[in-house]
This record gives C-alpha cells, sequence and structure tokens, in this order.
C-alpha cells in the first residue's frame, strides 16, 4: 500500500467563519465572489488582473492536483454559508515550510475572517509532521494584510522583492514568520 503523506483538514471551525477545501462545484460561488471583489482585489492581488471564469476553473482543478500532491490546501473561507474569500496553505518558502495566503470579499472585511482564517491554518500547519515554521507574505504597502501576521505574533524577517508587482505596492514584499515552538508556545532548549 502505498503511502500517503498527511493533509490538513478538509473543514475547518474558524471561529468567524468556517474554511472548507475547494471544491471543483464551487466554480458558480467562487466566480461570483471574486467578481463582486476585484475592485477591491486588483491593487494587491496580481492574478485579479486577468480573472476570468476560466482561470477560476483552472484554480480549482489546481487546488484538487495540488492537495492531492501535498503541495498546497487552498480553502473557501464561508461566512453563513457563503463564499467570503479564500486561504491557502503553500509549499512554496522550502522543507519545514508553509506559505499562508489570503483574500477577504470586501463585505467580510474588518471582521476578523481573515484573522481567524490564518490563525487556524496556522494550527493546521504545526498539526502536519515536519513544518517547523509559517510564513505570510504582502506587499509593504499593503498594511491591511500585514496586520493579521502582526495580531497573530508573526515576527517580521525580511524584506524581499516580491514574484509580481501588485498595482497598488511597490514590489517590495515583507515576510512574517512565526515558529512551531513560538506558536505552541514552547520553551526554547
Amino acid at each position: 500500500m502505498r503511502h500517503v503523506a498527511p493533509a490538513p483538514a478538509e473543514a475547518i471551525d474558524a471561529g468567524p467563519a468556517v474554511l472548507r477545501r475547494w471544491r471543483p462545484d464551487d466554480l458558480d460561488a467562487s466566480c461570483a465572489a471574486v467578481f463582486a471583489s476585484l475592485e477591491h482585489l486588483r491593487p494587491w492581488m496580481p492574478w485579479a488582473l486577468d480573472f476570468s471564469r476560466a482561470a477560476q476553473a483552472e484554480f480549482l482543478v489546481g487546488s484538487g492536483r495540488d492537495w492531492d500532491a501535498r503541495a498546497g490546501f487552498n480553502y473557501a473561507i464561508l461566512v453563513d454559508g457563503a463564499i467570503a474569500g479564500s486561504a491557502g496553505l503553500m509549499a512554496r518558502i522550502g522543507p519545514g515550510g508553509l506559505e499562508i495566503g489570503y483574500w477577504v470579499h470586501p463585505a467580510y472585511t474588518r471582521r476578523g475572517v481573515a484573522t481567524a482564517a490564518a490563525a487556524a491554518l496556522t494550527d493546521q500547519a504545526f498539526a502536519l509532521p515536519g513544518i517547523e515554521r509559517v510564513q505570510i507574505v504582502h506587499d509593504e504597502l499593503n498594511e491591511a494584510s500585514g496586520g493579521i501576521p502582526r495580531k497573530l505574533g508573526f515576527t517580521e524577517i525580511e524584506r524581499r522583492p516580491l514574484d509580481h508587482k501588485p498595482l497598488a505596492g511597490t514590489g517590495i514584499g515583507v515576510v512574517w514568520e512565526v515558529t512551531r515552538a513560538q506558536w505552541l508556545g514552547e520553551a526554547s532548549l
């Protein structure tokens, strides 16, 4: 029998929201949420510049493929059953680490939804074997996004060029990190 690496939970109670693994049948509702959020997303999310239904369908299929390959774990953020955004854990920062990404529909901002989602995903990341650090990266001008890792106790560890410069940003990313020991309150040896 083939060994399959562990994955985080497919549904997570995150207080004001529920995180649920994206599914292909989320296409219509996810497109509606993104289209309603484009003015809010385009300044910060390069993928939003040329968003389309086809791109979203590809994202949903890719999310399933990434989940199966353990390369990424993408979730719909649901509030009262409605899609309020998206959040994910991505294996793109090297061994022993996962990066969190998120966006929230403007009707759900300033309600703690993204902070709760990031906290829940950090818990899930550190429940996985071998994960010792979690990062959040955002453009240095995206103050709202930067408030989330700050509230959660992440530490700014560096600033570096982003792969894609957002329209409203400088293209310099602020990298925040929390280690397993910090998050779980473990004493240093």
